[in-house]
């Protein structure tokens, strides 16, 4: 349950300390502190409150309120007073060391988060698919950045699933999937669609066929992404389609690993088309069902976007159709 935020009405120093804590006991001590490190700071540098409150901008009498009721909550003496000169006492140095280090992790917090959002020079959070890594990204980024040079790209790799779940947990700014997701806190827009291949062993019964039937395979062993990849969910789907439930011999996460095992004769595999061809396998045109991937672009429903990430968003959404080559 929330709690109300205390008074700062002024506090007489005569105040019992079970009182105080038991203020305390309501809120965190951050919550209670966070607001009077910065002006502690002050009159510690200072070492005169009227300095330290024309520094920060505030009444004297509202610091000094302020230092009073520090020392109270802490039940510890800060400072040593003669009229408004102050110095510290071993306590508050020890504090102070505390204290200007909390505040200038603060300081470099701020303004990491102030240069992500530059929008000449920030940065974007993007994730991808394996499978779009050799080829696609790169090119992507290497056209983006012939317009914003200095923008800067944290990258990751890895399954649907887990980039949707980086988005979510706000790891990710962006990230090219497959299936496109269709979830009330996710919007999905769709980029393009790449083909996807039965891949054979060389000397396989279809090698020397140039299509087929993605029924013709339903005896086969299969090859396969494991549980969670967007490409695993798509291969049951296309599998389901042609009238049966593939025959999983071995599961793996990355395309090219799927491939020697097909090379090895361990099975047969549904895979987008290799960068390079592979020796060993035979890549078989589907013709029915329609073995096709889509991929698209997501992000978090209702996220506000910093500049360099909605530059990146609007590239991506004016390269539908570009985005896999032929």
């Amino acid at each position: 349950m929330a709690h109300e935020p205390r008074s700062e009405a002024p506090v007489s120093p005569s105040r019992d300390a079970t009182d105080i804590r038991a203020e305390l006991d309501s809120a965190s001590w951050a919550t209670v502190l966070a607001p009077r490190l910065a002006q502690f700071a002050a009159v510690a540098r200072h070492e005169h409150v009227t300095r330290a409150a024309r520094e920060l901008g505030v009444p004297q009498s509202t610091l000094s309120r302020a230092m009073v009721r520090l020392e109270l909550d802490l039940g510890v003496t800060l400072f040593a007073r003669q009229g408004r000169t102050v110095s510290l006492t071993p306590a508050g140095r020890g504090f102070l060391a505390s204290v200007e280090r909390a505040l200038g992790e603060v300081e470099r917090s701020a303004e990491s988060v102030r240069a992500d959002a530059d929008p000449q020079s920030g940065r974007v959070a993007f994730g991808f698919l394996h499978t779009l890594g050799p080829e696609t990204v790169p090119a992507l980024l290497r056209a983006f950045r012939a317009d914003h040079p200095r923008i800067r790209f944290q990258l990751a790799q890895n399954h649907g699933e887990a980039m949707l779940s980086g988005l979510r947990a706000g790891e990710l700014d962006l990230c090219l999937t497959s299936p496109v997701p269709d979830a009330p806190d996710l919007v999905g827009r769709r980029l393009d669609e790449q083909r996807l291949c039965l891949v054979v062993p060389a000397d396989h019964r279809l090698a020397s066929r140039r299509r087929v039937r993605l029924a013709e395979a339903s005896g086969e062993l299969f090859v396969s992404l494991e549980p969670g990849y967007g490409l695993r969910r798509i291969t049951d789907a296309l599998c389901a389609e042609a009238g049966f439930t593939p025959r999983v011999a071995f599961e793996g996460e990355e395309a090219e690993t799927l491939r020697g095992l097909v090379a090895a004769g361990l099975g047969v595999a549904l895979l987008p088309p290799p960068l390079v061809p592979r020796p060993g396998v035979v890549e078989l045109s589907v013709t029915a069902p329609r073995a096709v991937r889509e991929i698209g672009v997501a992000w978090l429903a209702g996220h506000p976007d910093t500049a360099p990430v909605a530059a990146f968003k609007k590239f991506l959404l004016g390269r539908r159709g570009q985005l896999i080559p032929d």
